[in-house]
Order: C-alpha cells, then structure tokens, then sequence
C-alpha cells in the first residue's frame, strides 16, 4: 500500500530513519541530480549537482545529523552529476567512492573531474569501478548496480552507473543519463522489476524512460530531478505523456522542491519542501 502526502517545508521529513526505515531523499540541485539514501544507519549518496550547488548539498546532509558517508556514486563524469564531488569528499568522511569503468579516451579533462580526482588523493578515499550486479548493503536495503551493462565510446551517458534498491516490498530505481540504449541493455539483462518508486533518467529527457523501460518498471511514483525553466526544456512533454500511461504520482523538483520518500518496507510516504528561490 502508498501512501502519498504533500507536506510544507517545516513538516519535511528530516528525522534519522527509524529502525528497518529507508529514507531516500532527492536534494533539489536545480537543472542536476542529488539523491541520498539512508537505511539502518548506513548512507549512501548518488551524485552530488554541479558545484555551484554543493553549499546546498552539504549544508543538507549535515543538518541530517551526517558526516560520514559511506558510498557515493557518481553516475557519470557530467558536472550536473558529479561537478561538487571534490567540495563532498572534503566536507565529509567517505567510505568509497564509486564510478563507471571510462576509456581513456572519454576520460574528462574538465576542472570539476581533476579537482574530484585531487580530492581522491588527497583525502585517501577509496576509489572503485562500478561492478555490473555488484550488491550493497545498506541495512535492511539492498542495492544492485545493474548498470552500465554496454557503453558508446565518446557518449558520458550511456555509462551511467544504474542502481537498483530493494527494501521490503519497495523498489527505487536510479540510472543517471541512461538513455533508450542503455536502458534496452537493463531490460535485457532481466534483472528489473516493478518499481515502486523511479526517478526518471536524463532529468525528464524524452531520450529516457522508453516505452520498453517503463513497460518493464510500471512505476507507481515517479520523480523527476530537473531546474526551473532550464534551458534544455525538461520534462519534455512526451515523456510526461509515457510517465502518464503508468501514473498520476510525478514529483518534480522544479516544482516540488526536495522530496523525501519514506518506507518501511510495505508502505511509502512522499513529502515535499517547496521550491527555493
């Protein structure tokens, strides 16, 4: 059973998870993705937004009560995604750092992608390439990395690390920028299943969220991580459409603000914040 409430911001769940509780909270970054998941205890944080927004990230984390995070996932090596990373790794205690295996040749020679790298060094953090249905344990939450299972050479996309976490009855699906190739691998692979709850890919992007994906996931709840009137027109109106074949229960954080979903395993409940200004 769902349950769907829309809270204020002073009602926003930001109480520690009681025990067997997954908390997984999608931090509005603006036009990137932020996504913290915290079960018994145990925290893991995928992406982080562009740098300029990593005041935000931090300052939201630890008014959590956090300092340590145990893994943080990079999805792929796109500012929106991991442009904070180094500010994150310096702000927190990490366990392990996880990112997609890259070619050498679609290694980035960016700013954000040489000081996360410094940040790496210079803190000792443990860096590892994401291992195609690897599983985490987070508490009573299990995570498996169901992606990238194939990558296009020179497209940072299409190596977006997918993670799926199954608590209880419940299941929430994360793929970065997957787009229709990627997603068609997961689909394939046959380790998907209903979704309880699926933060669209590529920020609401039509390339994303296929037919054949959703026909796969039918998710109850969807969230859409994306900024106000960003330029790139996200959520594209189709895309709203396919979302719509399957549910009425779309989060955006344009709109929404942050939105925490909580569950205890059979049940979830859905708050917003409200946009900042």
């Amino acid at each position: 059973m769902i349950s769907f409430l829309l809270w204020g911001r002073k009602w926003l769940n930001r109480e520690p998870p009681a025990q067997g509780q997954l908390i997984v909270h999608y931090i509005d970054v603006g036009q990137g993705d932020c996504t913290l998941l915290i079960s018994d205890g145990v925290t893991m944080l995928i992406d982080c937004g562009d740098a300029v927004k990593s005041g935000r990230v931090t300052s939201y984390i630890s008014s959590l009560g956090i300092s340590r995070l145990d893994y943080v996932i990079g999805t792929h090596p796109h500012s929106d995604h991991m442009g904070g990373m180094a500010d994150i790794i310096s702000s927190f205690e990490v366990g392990e750092v996880i990112i997609p295996h890259l070619r050498d040749e679609d290694v980035p020679t960016t700013v954000f992608f040489e000081r996360f790298l410094d940040s790496i060094d210079s803190t000792g953090t443990a860096l590892t390439e994401a291992e195609l249905y690897r599983r985490i344990e987070l508490g009573e939450t299990e995570c498996e990395i169901i992606a990238p299972v194939v990558t296009e050479p020179g497209d940072l996309n299409s190596y977006s690390v997918g993670i799926l976490a199954r608590h209880g009855q419940n299941t929430f699906i994360f793929t970065g920028d997957a787009e229709r190739e990627s997603e068609a691998a997961m689909v394939g692979s046959g380790h998907l299943t209903h979704i309880t709850v699926c933060k669209a890919g590529h920020h609401g992007s039509y390339t994303s969220c296929t037919e054949e994906f959703l026909a796969e996931i039918t998710p109850d709840i969807v969230v859409i991580s994306c900024g106000d009137e960003n330029t790139y027109g996200h959520p594209h109106d189709v895309l709203m459409q396919r979302l719509h074949w399957y549910t009425d229960e779309i989060y955006r954080t344009d709109t929404d603000g942050t939105i925490v979903v909580t569950s205890d395993g059979n049940e979830v409940i859905v708050s917003c914040a409200g946009r900042e200004e």
